[in-house]
């Protein structure tokens, strides 16, 4: 080979080394900050003993590069049901009215509680459970505008509470004792069996890839046993009462999906009966508060007036008498986690914005926030299936 050619040859060897090595140091930069996620390196790993379910085999795809929000303090919520954030229209109209209020969290179903994951994730490792029905299909690009426009978004996941799976996959469904069909509760709908490590590591999959679709928290709500319908028929294929209390089982699974997310640094909290703040039982459902609250960075009591029994720590009627109800239970709360060592600060309770038992004006939705800055806490998040809110209640 002349000179000339060998030393074109060295050149051209060397600019082709050195574009790989400096590839290979960008992609190492951006793995170590979180900006490049493969969803593989996401999931339960076997030796964690949840992946017998397969969930860990996929293939490795191209994961969008995104960024997070800071958790803001104090934080202040609306929920954006999948239908209004997948109609650009309407959440358009939403934001719009939102604009002028203290509201700066987005809360945003990724798996609703029909079972059905209604936003469109890069996620081979759920495609076998074909339980994709996407109303938002362009949610890394919502959530980008939402961090945009300031807002911190919270994936909110139903776990056991999944009409959809359980009709699918009836080995992971309760079922009834005397037909051996599948248990529906009084809303006609279906339970995952709370044991099932399959079940678990599931959530913990779709947890993950909302993660990294951009969504800056992920909440964890129906994380019980069914509270109605014929509970006496229910049979289990996983969950034995003789071996563990339904406690015992929910503390289980709140400590996994604390270990499971650790790795991504995502801050978690759970959704759980306002009256686990007052009842020390596990009021039939395995929720006790001291049992969740090691386990997430927020707990979010969902007070709602309307959802107390009559004559509830003497109130007749609750739903008109949203402050006291909302006060006392968060007082209690309170009180149990200084017990605990802990900071109330991580209680974050759910209010209420919608008619139930009373029509609820702004008044009545300020008069939960008063009760919640008055037992010394200032974040909450507030619930309206409708979407339509309240808005002179959330004035700056």
């Amino acid at each position: 080979m002349p000179p000339a050619t060998r030393r074109n040859s060295l050149v051209l060897a060397a600019v082709i080394l050195a574009v790989f090595i400096a590839g290979l140091i960008s992609f190492s930069t951006f793995s170590s900050l979180g900006a490049i996620a493969s969803p593989s390196s996401f999931l339960a790993r076997e030796s964690d003993g949840a992946t017998s379910s397969g969930l860990a085999q996929l293939s490795l795809l191209p994961a969008p590069i995104v960024s997070h929000q800071t958790l803001p303090k104090p934080l202040r919520a609306v929920y954006m049901s999948s239908w209004v954030a997948g109609t650009p229209e309407a959440r358009k109209k939403l934001l719009g009215r939102l604009e002028k209020t203290n509201i700066n969290a987005i809360v945003i179903d990724v798996k609703d509680s029909s079972g059905k994951i209604v936003v469109k994730l890069n996620a081979p490792a759920l495609a076998k459970y074909e339980s994709f029905d996407t109303h938002v299909s362009d949610i890394v690009a919502f959530v980008a505008e939402l961090h945009q426009k300031g807002y911190y978004v919270i994936g909110h996941i139903s776990v056991f509470q999944d009409n959809y799976l359980t009709r699918r996959r009836p080995d992971l469904a309760i079922q009834r004792l005397d037909t051996g069909q599948i248990w529906e509760d009084k809303k006609g709908l279906a339970w995952l069996d709370p044991s099932s490590r399959e079940v678990w590591a599931y959530a913990v999959a779709v947890a993950k890839e909302a993660y990294v679709a951009g969504f800056d928290e992920l909440n964890f709500d129906y994380v019980r046993f069914p509270s109605d319908g014929e509970l006496s028929q229910m049979r289990f294929p996983y969950y034995n009462a003789q071996e563990k209390t339904k406690s015992e089982v929910i503390e289980e699974f709140f400590s996994y999906l604390s270990v499971q997310t650790r790795d991504i640094g995502v801050p978690i909290s759970a959704n759980l009966f306002g009256m686990t703040t007052t009842n020390t039982d596990d009021l039939g459902i395995g929720q006790i508060l001291e049992k969740a609250t090691p386990y997430f960075d927020f707990i979010c009591p969902m007070v709602y007036p309307s959802h107390y029994p009559a004559n509830f720590q003497g109130i007749k009627k609750p739903a008109l008498n949203p402050y006291a109800i909302v006060k006392i239970s968060m007082a209690s709360g309170v009180k149990r986690l200084n017990a605990q060592g802990l900071p109330a600060e991580k209680l974050r309770p759910w209010l209420q914005d919608f008619n139930l038992g009373a029509t609820y004006t702004a008044s009545m939705v300020k008069a939960q926030i008063k009760a919640v800055n008055d037992v010394g806490l200032d974040s909450w998040l507030v619930w309206d299936p409708t979407n339509r809110y309240t808005i002179s209640a959330y004035q700056k």
